[in-house]
């Protein structure tokens, strides 16, 4: 008689991750603020002021596992630093040796780091950052300590690049650091005086990427370089594609191509594709949102007609959709500036912008309904959404 085998057990389930909730990180003009929610995101706890009366610029929290936050900022005392915590904001300590440049020839001098970015997964303890006037910068002990890249800051180019009375009103700007999740050597920049860049060999050297992006501003409107580029972001689920939300325009390129396409030209005519950021949606590659604002003739950097607005496309930029419900139906002259505008990667996606009028707005439906969850902060500069702390 044949022994029955005894029954396989069931395969086990993996565990459903519990959601924890979101903070955001909130850089403004006096100070850093950390809000944090619960689960469901409708409620918010207030952890704050930090840095009271110093300016600060931006904080992001590492992703890749360590959790190491880093906050760039310009104090009365130190000037222009790094502070860093590792646990998870309770104390900070200035950074051994923040971004200088290594020749401050001509009175080059770092004003202040505007943007930090974790290094590629596979570099666990680097981190890049950039300046203004625009400069960049690296750390390879986990933002105790950084070195200029000469690769951009010693390149002969660099003052064609990045002439001197170029500029935004807060100054020149290296104002985004990407990497290709699939390469540490594929790095690109976005400057407020030279347009988009990119690098093969780990910002050894640099070339522009600014092939049918207009500067509107110069005596010739298509520029091998000389662009105001505000925002790129790369598309996570499609990471050959990048948007860009430039001083003159939406746009999109999907690599290996070299030339944008104005994506912004379908957006309607009464609002135009002016504004300071694009965030793509983080599962889905042809989804993502802008925050238009006023370009008009007086640049009044504001929402168009009083009338704040998302505007999404589900298309990669072939349409787009207006997304207002809760915002003020009028007298609304919102102010977002570029790292004010973000996003979370829960399911459905958060919207996330603060105002320089000191206000933080949130959408838990992506974009279908917003709701006011702060007031009165000062002038806002930066917004980053992360796992809650």
């Amino acid at each position: 008689m044949t022994k029955a085998k005894p029954a396989k057990k069931p395969a086990s389930r993996p565990k459903k991750k519990t959601p924890r909730g979101v903070t955001l990180l909130i850089g403004t003009r006096k100070g850093a603020w950390f809000f944090s929610s619960d689960a469901a995101r409708k409620s918010w706890r207030v952890d704050g002021p930090h840095f009271l009366g110093n300016i600060i610029n931006h904080i992001v929290r590492d992703t890749r596992g360590g959790g190491t936050l880093l906050m760039a900022a310009k104090t009365g005392h130190l000037g222009p630093t790094i502070f860093r915590s590792t646990d998870k904001g309770k104390r900070w300590k200035e950074a051994a040796r923040p971004p200088a440049f290594a020749k401050a020839e001509n009175g080059r001098a770092v004003d202040h780091s505007f943007w930090l970015s974790p290094g590629h997964a596979s570099e666990p303890k680097v981190w890049w950052a950039g300046t203004s006037p625009p400069g960049l910068f690296v750390s390879t002990d986990d933002g105790v300590s950084w070195d200029s890249v000469d690769g951009l800051n010693e390149n002969p180019m660099y003052g064609k690049w990045n002439p001197p009375d170029a500029g935004t009103p807060d100054g020149a700007l290296l104002n985004q650091i990407l990497i290709d999740p699939r390469d540490a050597s594929h790095m690109y920049l976005a400057t407020s005086t030279a347009g988009v860049f990119e690098s093969r060999d780990r910002a050894k050297s640099w070339r522009p990427l600014n092939k049918n992006v207009e500067a509107s501003f110069m005596p010739d409107p298509y520029p091998e370089f000389g662009q105001d580029a505000h925002y790129i972001a790369l598309s996570p689920a499609m990471p050959d594609r990048i948007y860009q939300q430039n001083h003159c325009g939406i746009y999109r390129v999907d690599r290996p191509n070299e030339k944008w396409e104005r994506i912004g030209n379908a957006m309607p005519k009464t609002v135009g594709d002016i504004g300071f950021t694009i965030l793509p949606h983080p599962r889905e590659p042809d989804i993502a949102w802008v925050f238009p604002m006023d370009g008009s003739t007086v640049w009044p950097r504001t929402s168009p007609d009083g009338k704040p607005a998302v505007y999404r496309t589900r298309d990669a930029g072939k349409s787009w959709e207006r997304q207002d419900r809760g915002f003020p139906k009028k007298q609304g002259w919102f102010t977002v500036k570029r790292q004010a505008f973000c996003r979370d990667d829960t399911k459905p996606v958060g919207l996330y912008l603060g105002t320089t009028g000191g206000e933080v707005w949130a959408s838990t439906n992506e974009g279908a309904r917003f709701t006011q969850i702060a007031a009165h902060l000062p002038e806002i500069y930066s917004l980053e959404a992360v796992e809650r702390l």
